[in-house]
């Protein structure tokens, strides 16, 4: 057994040109009609730390629904997978999701990725303590927009991981086209997704606005990010997080709501905001299962397996290329 020294990271930053465009999208944004901001910058160490603790919470049903799919259909997924697969981890996190896979599906090599560079490699470091026999590496990119994986991420039999019913962030025609882009990358491989079902209202509500107000947290501190990315003044204490499901839509929304008249700055730039006026902040939309596996199917996917609880919250489901 060859015992490895330790993760290999690979880290594709933005380059200056790219950060002063990726300002000027945020800017053009916050001055849209209905202002809005990419969900991504709810993240970084801090976003990533907050959001690891609502998935803990007793509102917040995916995690633990999608953690004992993971647990009674292992064998059933390992089966799907095939052998010694490349298990490619989207939105990586703390790796524990990934973690609880490794006794069925015994993967040739682990690829972590997520954009919180900082957190993924604490994380990886801490996994191959754990298992200093698989070859792991982390990567550290944006993966929403385009994923580059370097050489060192093995062809053969690639299983793109994408737990935690992360592709509800995306609207279907962003969902298809990130779909496509996955297949591609995973030649005679496969998809292992989850996937969140429609369900009643009163616990959507509850999963995206707990009594704690951790959710709250995580979205008000995406005003830091922005800060620390447009040079904004944004102040936490002007606003207030608000949640709701669009029917019409079939999404929950997370939006942060002025609390009272307010002028924000940034680098080239203000906004005057009215008490009551909203930044759309994330989307997390709903989908029926038979809807979604057609979203599979058109993103050029065969062969779907799906499992769901017994409340039919939460599916995972196994594609094939």
């Amino acid at each position: 057994m060859t015992l490895q020294s330790g993760p290999t990271f690979f880290s594709f930053p933005a380059d200056a040109l790219a950060q002063s465009s990726e300002a000027a999208v945020v800017a053009a944004g916050l001055m849209a009609k209905s202002p809005s901001v990419s969900p991504k910058y709810l993240y970084g160490p801090l976003g990533s730390r907050l959001f690891e603790a609502i998935t803990e919470l007793p509102e917040y049903y995916p995690t633990r629904t999608e953690r004992a799919l993971l647990e009674a259909h292992r064998d059933s997924v390992a089966r799907a997978a095939g052998s010694a697969p490349v298990l490619i981890d989207l939105g990586a996190g703390n790796c524990e999701k990934a973690r609880s896979l490794f006794q069925s599906l015994q993967p040739s090599q682990y690829v972590a990725v997520d954009m919180s560079v900082d957190f993924l490699r604490q994380s990886l470091s801490q996994l191959q303590r754990d298992f200093p026999q698989l070859e792991m590496l982390g990567i550290g990119i944006d993966f929403s927009s385009g994923l580059r994986l370097p050489d060192a991420v093995r062809r053969d039999n690639r299983l793109f991981f994408y737990p935690g019913s992360s592709i509800g962030n995306f609207t279907p025609e962003q969902a298809l086209a990130f779909l496509t882009r996955i297949r591609e990358q995973c030649p005679g491989g496969g998809l292992l997704i989850g996937v969140d079902l429609i369900k009643s209202e009163i616990l959507l509500q509850a999963a995206y606005d707990d009594a704690l107000g951790v959710t709250a947290a995580f979205n008000l501190n995406l005003l830091n990010n922005l800060n620390a990315l447009i040079g904004g003044d944004f102040s936490v204490g002007d606003w207030r997080h608000h949640a709701l499901f669009n029917t019409e839509a079939s999404r929950i929304e997370m939006h942060l709501e002025a609390r009272r008249d307010i002028t924000v700055r940034w680098r080239g730039g203000a906004r005057d905001f009215r008490q009551g006026q909203r930044i759309h902040t994330e989307n997390s939309y709903k989908y029926a299962l038979p809807e979604f596996k057609a979203l599979l199917a058109q993103a050029g996917f065969s062969r779907v397996q799906a499992w769901t609880d017994e409340n039919n919250w939460f599916a995972l489901c196994h594609a094939e290329v």
